[in-house]
């Protein structure tokens, strides 16, 4: 689990510092970083794509490699749509802004009126820094940019058999990340540590506990799957269309297994 933790404090350090400098760097500069990193996950979409198709033709699945990403997603998205998870997922980002950053604000708000009766300078309200939609949106983009993926799943899987190297990997792409994503979308960045660590938990102790199931097919189907997912997130950060990335999520599991039946 060492990656793991690693993972989520690279991401709470990389939201620090996104919100410390946030306001400092020019809104030009982080409008360009917040776009190099749509584009960083465009490409990393395209590398594990074209990678989970190579490896999972090369596997008994063969000239059927490609069913899997097409009924995978197409069933998967409708499900998640019908489940609403993107619509839950807002949810619990709400549920959590109104729980653990307002009442921060309230008091800060507070403090802001005993304040002005001794005629000292207003405290910048955390309002100005933290609304709802900007919350959810960096919430949801976080959770989705730094848990769906071959290096979620694969590295996370390989944590719970001994090997932590690849989570370690992704743990300083995870960071920087984090950076760049605060300084546009703020706080909620920072609180997608509880998707990370219930979801690469639970992969971890998957691994653990059920490390033969994760054939290379499955590995590879998850590889094709996670990368389309990661090209349509990285299509929704740049803000060519709005992709309900979230909703996608069972065609994770459909991949493994349909990869699981055809192999």
């Amino acid at each position: 689990m060492t990656g793991v933790l690693l993972n989520i404090l690279t991401v709470i350090i990389g939201t620090a510092i996104g919100l410390i400098f946030g306001n400092i760097i020019a809104d030009r500069f982080r409008q360009i970083a917040f776009l190099a990193i749509g584009s960083c996950t465009l490409g990393f979409g395209v590398i594990i794509t074209v990678g989970g198709f190579g490896d999972l033709k090369s596997t008994n699945v063969g000239s059927l490699a490609l069913l899997v990403p097409v009924f995978s997603l197409v069933a998967g998205g409708i499900l998640g749509e019908a489940l609403s998870i993107e619509d839950r997922l807002n949810s619990i980002a709400e549920w959590m802004e109104k729980r653990l950053i307002k009442p921060a604000h309230e008091e800060q708000a507070s403090d802001d009126d005993a304040s002005k009766g001794t005629g000292e300078k207003s405290r910048p309200r955390l309002q100005q820094l933290i609304n709802l939609t900007s919350f959810i949106e960096g919430y949801m983009t976080a959770t989705i940019l730094f848990c769906v993926g071959a290096m979620t799943f694969l590295g996370s899987i390989q944590a719970g058999l001994g090997d932590p190297s690849i989570l370690y990997l992704k743990s300083l792409l995870d960071g920087i990340s984090a950076v760049a994503l605060s300084c546009t979308l703020g706080i909620g960045v920072g609180f997608s540590v509880f998707s990370i660590l219930v979801i690469q938990g639970g992969l971890a102790l998957l691994g653990m506990f059920f490390g033969d199931f994760f054939t290379p097919a499955i590995i590879a189907a998850i590889d094709l799957v996670g990368g389309i997912m990661l090209i349509a997130l990285g299509i929704e950060i740049i803000g060519i269309h709005k992709m309900r990335v979230a909703n996608m999520l069972p065609s994770l599991i459909l991949a493994m297994l349909l990869a699981w039946v055809l192999s």
